[in-house]
């Protein structure tokens, strides 16, 4: 088996029916159940048009990335993907983020956007707010899924929804927009400006995670919301069915290891509360879930959410390792496709009944702040 090259290359096509299906009979993605329009669910590496803004930018652009010459600085700066190892990763600030930003990767997103839905019993969010705010930002959007149900959800409100790649759907609510940024340089937004500021699965991106919640404090308006989800890399069993020398157990070890080797560490979710006080935020409520791998809970909610979380975490893997044990680690492509087929067996395996857990965090910017 070879390597495969790093090259440079234009968007994969996507396949737009497997985003729309089911993996499970009975059950949809509610974004297809709440959209007004199915195009909405066609990515944008797929899509001819994209909807983009730069920051330092006053002018939101509906682009064709086909027409653009190959010395146009936009087409350069964000969709001269890195093709590294088989998968795609991100153009602007590349190399800032691990994971890759192909179709493989959102349909990862998609699963997990949906897991997150059923975790939080059918709500997009658990902060109290209401109806009619004015402006509200998703960091790290990804896909854009979170932000588009926001937008169907709050038509009075302003949704800007950031992330490194420009991937998100060419065809949204008109509440909704989206940008290319990076959340970790200094916030162009003006002080006291959005009424919710919303972030999820930033675990190993993030270096200065005091200086993040800073910022988000600063730029939340006075009795706005800010809410944060992550999930932990410490896979665990109850009932004594996960060995210390399980292949989930070397997979949890090795990531925290690769986290604090590039100074951006997958160890967020125990502490947001924390930073979240920290910063200002006050009646910070905390909340934590269990997710299992698998379908092997008897409760019945438990078993859904645990053949959802299979499926995220099959679709996932590979994305997940490939950039980290190659360039972070040091392993072979070779290597990283053994480790990833004792995973894909350890996720195969009922015997086992194991988890990990996500925590979701919210506070309120004090009025008088």
């Amino acid at each position: 088996m070879s390597e495969p090259a790093t090259t440079r290359s234009e968007s994969i096509p996507v396949d737009s029916e497997l985003l729309m299906a089911s993996p499970f009979e009975g059950t949809r993605f509610r974004t297809q159940d709440t959209m007004r329009n199915p195009m909405k669910m066609i990515y944008a590496s797929s899509a001819e048009l994209n909807l983009v803004k730069f920051k330092h930018s006053n002018h939101w652009s509906l682009y064709d990335r086909h027409s653009w010459s190959s010395n146009t600085s936009l087409s350069s700066a964000i969709t001269n993907y890195r093709v590294e190892n088989g998968r795609r990763y991100h153009a602007y600030k590349d190399g800032e983020y691990w994971g890759p930003n192909d179709d493989e990767q959102n349909l990862q997103l998609s699963i997990g956007h949906h897991l997150f839905y059923l975790l939080h019993g059918g709500k997009l969010l658990l902060a109290p707010i209401a109806k009619d705010i004015e402006r509200a930002i998703d960091i790290g959007t990804g896909t854009g899924q979170w932000a588009i149900d926001f937008a169907d959800e709050y038509p009075h409100t302003s949704i800007l929804g950031t992330d490194l790649s420009p991937i998100q759907p060419a065809f949204v609510p008109p509440n909704c927009r989206f940008e290319v940024d990076d959340a970790c340089d200094a916030w162009v937004h003006p002080p006291n400006y959005f009424d919710l500021v919303h972030v999820r699965s930033l675990y190993g991106s993030v270096a200065d995670w005091p200086a993040f919640y800073q910022q988000a404090y600063k730029h939340t308006k006075p009795g706005g919301y800010f809410e944060h989800c992550e999930l932990t890399i410490h896979i665990k069993s109850d009932d004594g069915t996960l060995p210390d020398d399980h292949i989930f157990c070397q997979w949890s070890r090795i990531f925290l290891e690769a986290g604090e080797k590039i100074n951006k560490t997958f160890r967020i979710a125990e502490h947001i509360s924390g930073h979240a006080k920290d910063a200002g935020f006050e009646d910070v409520t905390e909340k934590w879930y269990k997710i299992p791998i698998g379908g092997w809970s008897s409760d019945p909610k438990m078993k859904t959410i645990g053949k959802w979380n299979y499926l995220q975490c099959d679709h996932g893997i590979e994305g997940w390792a490939m950039a980290l044990l190659t360039r972070v680690m040091k392993w072979s492509y070779e290597d990283v496709q053994v480790f990833l087929d004792k995973m894909r067996a350890g996720l195969r395996d009922k015997s086992v009944h194991s988890y990990f857990e996500a925590a979701t965090v919210y506070g309120r910017k004090p009025l008088e702040a």
